[in-house]
């Protein structure tokens, strides 16, 4: 308990030298350490700190790994001990190489606190959680741009497959077809029908590419009929039937949360498709309390999920790394013999109707 009175800034003082968390060295006008707090001196090993108080200067060189510059994430050059009075050097970002944490970055400010007698104070506050929070945020970040550039990248290719080169083949189709009838050559024709069908088939093959590279459905429609028409095709393509329930009818939302949810639900589908050994899987969309809620089940052979399925495309750790971009979660539950079951939830807070 502390009792107000005269001496209560010397105590408040002393308790924030012994308690700070910050790093606190006094010096004199030579150089030499006159006193440290406890947490100075948990960051120096003990022939550097023997050395500061003898008088040694230079002896923070030995732990300094350098400051930042405008110039240089890490420099020697001009360093505070040199030019103590600088006003450039009341506040700066240093690096320390520590006994316990190996280089660790600071926020640290050294100037005079007693122009009488030339006493200065170098403080330094540990930013290490500061950047690692930075480097996550930067992380995602980016990560939103790249996934942003891949989408918008898959749209310019769908489009172009679509309008483009699923238009000439097209084309192309309907020349053999007449072709057909302006010879009676039985040869010719034989040779014909197989070109046109080769054709045809490279021509679904090409609109089946455009809309896996980027349903105009999600674009235009939303979920509801992106999801109807990936599953309809997944059903004709490989016989897998997708027992789907949801409870959207028309509403839209934003569109990097829709294109996380298809994504992921694609990725998820597929991996049942590819590993699970069954024939049904089973998705469900709802919103409720503002989260969209999607749920992909399978009966299937399951697998730890320490050990995840190799050659998985997106993966589960890129299904994880989606859903936290817009701020949502995702679990897996499985194990061998009991099937798996995925859960995305994203919050989404106010959902448009159909325009």
């Amino acid at each position: 308990m502390i009792i107000p009175g005269k001496d209560l800034p010397s105590l408040l003082m002393t308790k924030l030298f012994e308690n700070s968390t910050e790093a606190m060295f006094f010096f004199d006008r030579e150089g030499k350490a006159l006193a440290m707090n406890p947490a100075a001196e948990n960051i120096v090993d003990k022939d550097i700190l023997k050395q500061l108080y003898q008088g040694n200067p230079q002896a923070l060189c030995g732990t300094c790994r350098g400051y930042t510059s405008e110039t240089e994430l890490r420099t020697c050059l001009d360093c505070y001990l040199s030019t103590p009075d600088s006003e450039e050097f009341t506040s700066y970002q240093v690096y320390l190489e520590t006994k316990d944490k190996g280089i660790v970055p600071y926020a640290a400010t050294f100037h005079t606190i007693d122009y009488e007698n030339d006493i200065r104070v170098f403080m330094l506050r540990d930013l290490t959680r500061q950047f690692k929070t930075q480097e996550k945020f930067y992380q995602n970040k980016m990560m939103k741009h790249i996934i942003e550039a891949q989408e918008n990248e898959r749209k310019r290719i769908s489009r172009e497959l679509h309008d483009s080169v699923a238009q000439e083949l097209m084309s192309a189709v309907i020349d053999l077809r007449v072709l057909k009838y302006m010879t009676a050559d039985e040869q010719l024709l034989k040779k014909v029908k197989q070109t046109e069908v080769s054709m045809t088939r490279l021509l679904q093959d090409i609109r089946n590419l455009s809309v896996e590279l980027r349903p105009a459905a999600l674009d235009d429609f939303g979920l509801e009929a992106a999801f109807r028409s990936h599953f309809k095709r997944m059903e004709q393509s490989y016989g897998l039937v997708i027992e789907y329930e949801s409870r959207l009818a028309d509403k839209r939302y934003e569109s990097e949360i829709e294109t996380v949810v298809y994504r992921v639900c694609q990725e998820a589908v597929l991996n049942a498709l590819k590993y699970a050994q069954v024939d049904t899987v089973k998705v469900t969309l709802t919103e409720k309390d503002g989260v969209l809620r999607l749920l992909i089940e399978d009966e299937g052979i399951g697998f730890n999920q320490g050990d995840e399925p190799s050659g998985t495309g997106l993966g589960l750790f890129g299904m994880q790394e989606r859903a936290e971009l817009v701020g949502g979660t995702f679990n897996v539950d499985s194990g061998i013999g009991r099937g798996t079951r995925i859960l995305l939830q994203v919050p989404v807070g106010f959902a448009r109707g159909k325009e």
